[in-house]
């Protein structure tokens, strides 16, 4: 049998050529490490991504009405000037001592240097230019590895608390006749402030009949203030649940604990409380400053459940009356978070209510599992690769 061409070609190839492969091999190896098998045209939309979030985190800290009427010249040094020192001053003292040394050293290193061409080669000389060249390479190194460093030792204490925050949360929707449950959360950062929960509860006297409880709330705020907040109203939501009382008591109760620790309004929570009854066909819901929900009746028809009160934690005392509406086999309710209908495209166009509409509308009728993943979908390709800037969560309730 003929050997496969490859196999005869590394035999009878020279060392030349055979040490050529290797190399490239050990390149392509390398190359696959760095990206990680990504394409390069990913790659650069990670960075075009990255570059306009940075952009966006440093710019807040530019007086861009000092640089107002000046002529571009002066605008375009004054902007470098604002962005280095935006970027020095997150820096520790110490760590801004060592950049600035090494800044200097290469300045040094670049005014400080002579070329010389010399038979058609360009030779760079200059007295100290190599130890001025070796402490700004070093000294750049060194900040990179101590930023680095923080960073991941932050990201590994932000995914233990993002585990424990996975726990507060139903990590698989639970099983209530005639209802049909699907929901999925994406926090902006490894952290985030947005809730979600779903369980059965009785709101009345023993021996009343169980309904089902879903909560969605957005606690203002990102990151892990916003998620330590988040923790205290899950569990003043299931201690205040679990006591027999309707939904505008619960919604009272929790919106006096939020009062008592929004710090005078400033961590207030938007919410909506929905307590479906499927032998009923009702749905009783509080929305406290929350997103209007949507219902896609069995029959194509849309309604936004608009009735609505302020958040909690604003003002105490406030009326938290429920809404009833019927809720018929085939129907299915859409609960959001603001994070979705706000994100955004590369050209900072928001994705907005309109096309969230249009893809419930063109939804089939199907199983919210389904229904869910059609929604994140048509989210995900207006969004692209753009960075995500704020917690996404959706939750999809089917009557059956």
């Amino acid at each position: 049998m003929a050997s496969p061409p490859t196999e005869e070609f590394g035999r009878n190839a020279s060392p030349t050529d055979r040490s050529g492969r290797h190399g490239f091999a050990r390149l392509e190896a390398f190359w696959q490490r760095m990206t990680e098998g990504i394409t390069v045209q990913a790659l650069w939309s990670q960075f075009v991504a990255d570059a306009r979030a940075g952009y966006d985190f440093y710019s807040r800290d530019v007086d861009w009405e000092e640089m107002r009427g000046q002529s571009r010249l002066r605008r375009g040094v004054a902007l470098c000037r604002a962005f280095f020192w935006a970027m020095m001053m997150k820096l520790s003292p110490a760590r801004r001592v060592v950049l600035l040394i090494a800044l200097a050293s290469g300045v040094l290193a670049l005014f400080t240097a002579r070329v010389e061409v010399s038979n058609g080669r360009a030779i760079v000389e200059g007295p100290n230019n190599g130890l001025a060249v070796l402490i700004s390479v070093a000294g750049l190194l060194l900040v990179l590895a101590l930023e680095l460093s923080d960073r991941v030792i932050m990201k590994r204490d932000l995914e233990i608390a993002r585990e424990i925050q996975q726990w507060l949360v139903p990590g698989s929707p639970p099983q209530f006749p005639g209802l049909d449950i699907a929901f999925t959360t994406r926090p902006a950062n490894t952290v985030g402030g947005d809730f979600y929960d779903a369980f059965v509860r009785q709101s009345g006297p023993a021996g009343e009949a169980e309904r089902l409880l879903v909560v969605v709330a957005d606690v203002a705020g990102k990151s892990v203030p916003a998620a330590l907040l988040m923790a205290t109203f899950q569990a003043s939501l299931r201690t205040l649940a679990a006591a027999p009382a309707t939904l505008s008591e619960l919604v009272s109760g929790m919106n006096s604990y939020s009062y008592e620790h929004s710090l005078r309004g400033l961590r207030f929570t938007t919410a909506f409380f929905a307590e479906l009854d499927p032998p009923s066909h009702s749905l009783a819901y509080v929305r406290a400053g929350h997103n209007p929900p949507i219902i896609r009746r069995a029959n194509g028809r849309v309604e936004w459940l608009d009735q609505g009160t302020l958040p909690l934690g604003i003002k105490a005392g406030e009326d938290f009356s429920a809404t009833t509406v019927p809720l018929a086999p085939g129907d299915q309710l859409v609960i959001f978070s603001d994070g979705l209908i706000e994100a955004e495209a590369s050209s900072h166009e928001q994705y907005g209510e309109e096309r969230l509409l249009a893809a419930v509308m063109a939804a089939p009728a199907q199983t919210a599992a389904e229904t869910l993943k059609g929604l994140m979908s048509r989210l995900d390709s207006f969004v692209g690769l753009t960075r995500q800037h704020d917690d996404v969560t959706l939750v999809i309730v089917r009557a059956t």
